[in-house]
């Protein structure tokens, strides 16, 4: 419900993709008056938290932060797929699987049997017997874990900021000028020409945040662009669709394809998760290379050979923005002292939204700084050098 904006708020939301819906929720929730903006809309079309599905998982190396931000999550997600009319979550599970037993399978194995999560390793002949779609000859070992699966992203996102509406907060479609000031944000300027203000501001913009703060993040947000491709199935051929075949991604020392099933008839998703180019979010074209549509075509026929020749039924570019590391940033402005900071989600954000939310929700209202130092601005290099997968 948009409606006029001039009341002094207590807190303004400025961005409506996952960590800023998610935030505005768990702020609404103790008691805040709460005003949720966004440049073009809840999950639009060029947003990171905008399109068709999401991976949810645990497995994440020895980073139990990330492993427990995600597992803490799913039960907010399962809340939120409740309240829809058609799902959120879709639990067919996930499945890493690799060439060889490294080291980050372990390590991996070791955090989730210390949060007793119900992971299992699958060596591969029980990854023939289950999953004989797809070609194993050259992959060692899987782990599969079964509470997880796909989150259907701008969904998820328009469900939550419904919720958020009919719970009593505010939506507006407004693009902000860029803030300034010396100790506090008084308030802020949007499109329309109005004046903004409130006691504290969040601002989880994703690609726009080193549009807005320059100075703190033009050099440490990392917006790179990156290209998704669904096939359609063989005609009469279910082996490829939900809930036959698990969320996946073929962990190879870094480079990584994954995807997902054939969810809800929108076709086999394949993406290589490798960093793309530069982006701007405002001005690109979204429009699929014909050398993307190649390079996942060449995997597919090495993976899974009975989709290589397959139609495209859909692509989509979107956008990763990256910090340095791969850590997400959830910190108070550096000078600012009633401004938090919130994106950095590198491509792995999304599952972690509800806990995202809670977390900078409890910074807002004790006004803290990052509890969290991998979270903190202060460790966003100028350098990529990606280490969370």
């Amino acid at each position: 419900m948009t409606q006029r904006l001039l009341a002094n708020w207590e807190t303004i939301v400025v961005g409506a993709g996952v960590f800023g819906a998610w935030t505005a929720w768990h702020l609404q929730q103790r008691g805040m008056r709460v005003l949720l903006v966004d440049a073009y809309g809840a999950a639009h079309a060029r947003a990171s938290s905008g399109g068709g599905s999401r991976m949810t998982r645990g497995s994440y190396g020895p980073d139990e932060i990330y492993t427990r931000l995600a597992y803490d999550s799913l039960a907010q997600w399962k809340w939120l797929s409740d309240r829809a009319g058609l799902p959120i979550l879709h639990e067919i599970g996930v499945l890493m699987f690799f060439g060889q037993r490294e080291k980050y399978v372990d390590d991996t194995l070791a955090v989730h049997a210390k949060l007793n999560l119900p992971t299992r390793l699958l060596e591969r002949a029980e990854l023939t017997r289950r999953w004989p779609q797809a070609h194993w000859d050259d992959v060692a070992l899987g782990i599969f874990e079964p509470q997880f699966g796909a989150l259907m992203a701008a969904r998820a996102v328009r469900t939550l900021v419904h919720e958020f509406e009919r719970a009593g907060g505010t939506t507006a479609i407004q693009a902000v000028a860029q803030p300034s000031g010396d100790e506090r944000l008084a308030g802020l300027r949007t499109s329309s020409g109005e004046s903004l203000s409130a006691d504290r501001y969040v601002f989880a913009c994703g690609a726009w945040l080193p549009k807005l703060f320059p100075e703190q993040l033009g050099g440490r947000i990392f917006p790179t662009r990156q290209e998704v491709f669904l096939f359609a199935p063989p005609a009469g051929d279910d082996r490829f669709t939900a809930p036959n075949f698990p969320g996946w991604a073929d962990f190879n020392a870094g480079d990584m394809y994954y995807g997902f099933p054939d969810l809800e008839g929108r076709g086999f998703k394949v993406a290589h998760d490798k960093h793309g180019p530069p982006i701007d979010p405002d001005t690109s074209d979204r429009v699929a290379s014909a050398a993307g549509q190649q390079d996942v075509r060449e995997y597919l026929a090495r993976r899974f050979p009975a989709l290589a020749d397959r139609p495209l039924v859909e692509s989509r570019v979107c956008q990763y923005e990256n910090s340095a590391s791969g850590d997400l940033l959830i910190d108070r402005h550096p000078t600012l002292q009633n401004v938090w900071l919130v994106g950095a989600g590198s491509g792995h954000g999304f599952k972690h939204g509800p806990e995202v939310g809670r977390l900078t929700a409890e910074l807002v209202l004790s006004d803290g700084v990052a509890q969290e130092p991998r979270f903190s601005l202060a460790t966003k290099a100028l350098v990529q050098n990606r280490r969370v997968h």
